[in-house]
Parts: C-alpha cells; structure tokens; sequence
C-alpha cells in the first residue's frame, strides 16, 4: 500500500474523539465565524505543553468572555482585564502577556476589522508558502502600542509575550500560529474550519510539534534534527508531493496519533494498533 493511500485512510479516521482533545474544539462552540476567528487565534496562541492543561486553561480563559468572544474584544478594556486576568498563569505566560494577546486581537480588529484582513495586508497570494506573510503578519503586530498594558513604549525584555508571534525569519517552526492559520484556511471538514477563502490551503506550512518532528521522521518525511522552520517547510514539502493543493490535510490526524492514541515510536500495542504501521520506519521497525 503506498503511503498516500494509507495517509488518506489516516485522514478519514479522524473522528470528534479526537476533535474534543484539541484546542481546536472551542472555535466549534461558537456558530459566529467572528466569533471563531478570535477564539482560534487564541486558542492557537496558548496551545503548547499538555493538552489537558492547554484545554483546562482555555476553559478558565473563555468562560470570561462569555457569549460573545469577538464581542469581548471589541470592547476590550486594559485595565479592567489586568484586575480581571491578574491571577492568571500558564506555563510561561501571566495575566499581563494575556492582556497584550487581547490587545493585540482588539488592534487588529480596529485596524482592519477581521484577523483575516489584517494578515492579508502582508499577504503574498503568489508565493510558494506563508513564509514571507506570516514574517509581515507576526512584525505588525510586535509594532503596536502595548503601553497600555506593559507602562511603557517597548514591550520589555522580561516579557515571554513575544513568544506569541515568533517569525520564520528568526528560524522559528511557528507552530501555534501554523496551527491557526490551519484552522481558519483549510477547506470546513468538521475539524478545521474554511473562514479565511483569501489564502490558498495551497500555501500552508505544517504546525511542527513533537508529534509531527517524530512522526515525520518516521515516515521519511525529514532528516532534520531541530523542529525548525526548515524542517517545516522540509516535512511540507514531503506532504505536497502527496497533495499539492492541500498538502497539510494530513496535520490533524497525525498530530493525533501521538495526542490522541498514545504514539511515542516506544508502545508495541499502540504501534500494532496503529493506521500507518507499514508506512512508519519507527516503532516496531
């Protein structure tokens, strides 16, 4: 069997199952699509680390914003989301970073009255990939006004803030934001969701965290040894040989064999169990 046919059959095994193990599920409890926009970007913005502690954080995160996300950051008040977020802390991210991701969302939603229409102004329809737009996309937005939030002018050195719009022209793999884009491209499957109809899913770059590096080293799809912007675009690459006009299709269900189905190229059972085991070069090999 070759390995487009197994990735499809892989593809089609995707189920709600695994749709509610991914931070991608809250932009599923909004019919709004404006809605789904903000609460995708930042969704995307704190999925790093343990999906339960992701999901668990992002509940304590929306229920604030109740009904309305798109809503809350219209009216979004510096202040008021300082005393209202002060205790909040994920990881490396506190309540200050959160109030600057939120200001950063309200910015571009008075600038150019979508996030979609915001990236578009950096936006590169011709090129290969999102390279070049998502290093425009991630500069304007380090270029706001947080003084609001931070005191001063400069958004200061102690701040993990930044850790939020990294850029490929640093060597970044972008994942949280390759993941997003993901989301909002993708033609509407019943996981990603088809809002943005200006970017090509042609164009994509595949969000590249510890599950996609092993995975795809697996399958041949990379000799890289540092999840990096050029192993992305390597692995991308691999994918569009298998469909060039959609060559991150296959992300979710991957991703998932390590989230969802207990993959670490280590556990024999997972491995006998698993989809693309006479594709895979780890594991039992």
């Amino acid at each position: 069997m070759d390995i487009k046919t197994i990735l499809d059959r892989l593809y089609e095994s995707r189920s709600t199952v695994h749709l509610a193990n991914d931070p991608l599920s809250f932009c599923h409890r909004y019919e709004d699509p404006k809605d789904r926009e903000v609460v995708g970007l930042i969704a995307s913005s704190l999925a790093y680390g343990n999906v339960k502690a992701i999901l668990t954080s992002l509940e304590s995160v929306f229920d604030r914003m109740s009904p309305s996300p798109r809503r809350y950051m219209e009216v979004f008040d510096v202040e008021a989301g300082l005393k209202e977020f002060a205790g909040f802390k994920y990881r490396f991210h506190n309540g200050r970073d959160l109030c600057a991701l939120f200001l950063a969302v309200r910015t571009m939603l008075e600038e150019a009255d979508s996030i979609q229409d915001f990236f578009l102004a950096g936006h590169d329809a011709d090129a290969q990939d999102i390279s070049a737009s998502l290093a425009e996309f991630t500069a304007a937005v380090l270029r706001f006004d947080y003084s609001a939030v931070f005191g001063c002018p400069a958004i200061p050195k102690e701040s993990y803030f930044p850790l939020f719009y990294p850029s490929p022209a640093g060597g970044s793999a972008c994942k949280r934001l390759c993941m997003y884009l993901r989301w909002m491209v993708r033609p509407a499957d019943g996981i990603d969701l088809g809002l943005w109809k200006s970017v090509s899913p042609s164009q994509l770059v595949i969000p590249v965290d510890a599950h996609i590096q092993r995975i795809s080293g697996f399958l041949g799809f990379t000799s890289r040894s540092q999840a990096d912007w050029r192993m992305a675009r390597e692995v991308t690459a691999a994918l569009r040989q298998l469909d060039l006009l959609d060559p991150v299709k296959y992300d979710f269900s991957l991703c998932h064999l390590g989230i969802s189905e207990g993959c670490d190229g280590k556990n024999r059972d997972a491995c006998l169990k698993c989809v693309i085991i006479d594709a895979c070069m780890g594991g039992l090999r």
